[in-house]
């Protein structure tokens, strides 16, 4: 009788980690042999760890990371100019912690949409709230949140995710509502977030896309100054049928 309170009222109280720790002590008789203290411990250990889980899942979903990679998947054979040493740094995010940015560039099909998601992943199960967005789409949105009425949640959304990632950044010349917007983005974040820029142009051909003087000096200046650089070199992985990291 008093186990069965017990679940029921783990069941309300939706301490779903501990009802399950609880059920599975009640199974295996071996947990009878530990102490109060010790028993009570795993109970809190397994709830601890669901929800952690169910944190995960959430930063996860919140994200709408474009590709479901992850760091352990990352392919180091093909040859692209990837140091494991230096990715491995990268994927510990200190850099979120520290709100530096990162600039990941290379050649179409060398895997920077990958290795972005892969550490936007990572990013999600150290607990950091994430972003992804094309560059396109986020103008895009931005937009039509200028003609509803909801720029300014919009934005506040935006500024608040703890790693901002922009893909596809250069594809094509910005234009002045466009270079407005991303400046009033890139400054809301300025010191107080990161953000991972994904493009197949060097960034010494960034200024040229941003297309107007002031407003790219300010918006590089902004972006490069404390970034991490990650330069991927040769040739498509798509041309040579990579089993992994295909982006």
């Amino acid at each position: 009788m008093i186990v069965q309170k017990l679940i029921e009222q783990l069941s309300s109280l939706k301490l779903t980690g501990m009802l399950k720790a609880l059920q599975q002590q009640q199974e295996q008789p071996a947990h009878q042999n530990l102490s109060f203290e010790e028993r009570l411990g795993l109970l809190i250990d397994r709830e601890l760890l669901e929800r952690d889980g169910r944190r995960q899942t959430r930063l996860l979903r919140a994200a709408k990371l474009r590709l479901s990679a992850t760091i352990e998947a990352v392919d180091y054979r093909h040859p692209r100019g990837l140091d494991r040493a230096y990715f491995t740094e990268l994927s510990h995010n200190h850099w979120i912690g520290r709100y530096q940015n990162l600039c990941i560039t290379g050649a179409t099909g060398t895997g920077k949409t990958w290795l972005a998601c892969a550490l936007g992943h990572q990013a999600c199960r150290q607990g950091y709230a994430v972003r992804y967005l094309r560059l396109p789409r986020l103008f895009e949105q931005l937009q039509v949140a200028h003609g509803d009425g909801s720029y300014t949640r919009l934005m506040n959304q935006l500024a608040k995710a703890d790693l901002l990632i922009l893909d596809d950044w250069g594809i094509q010349t910005m234009i002045t509502a466009q270079r407005n917007d991303l400046m009033e983005l890139i400054e809301d974040r300025h010191g107080l977030k990161s953000t991972l820029i994904a493009s197949q142009l060097p960034i010494e051909k960034w200024y040229d896309t941003i297309g107007e003087a002031t407003l790219a000096d300010a918006i590089l200046d902004r972006l490069l100054h404390n970034a991490h650089r990650l330069t991927l070199t040769g040739e498509s992985m798509r041309r040579s049928h990579a089993p992994v990291d295909p982006s």
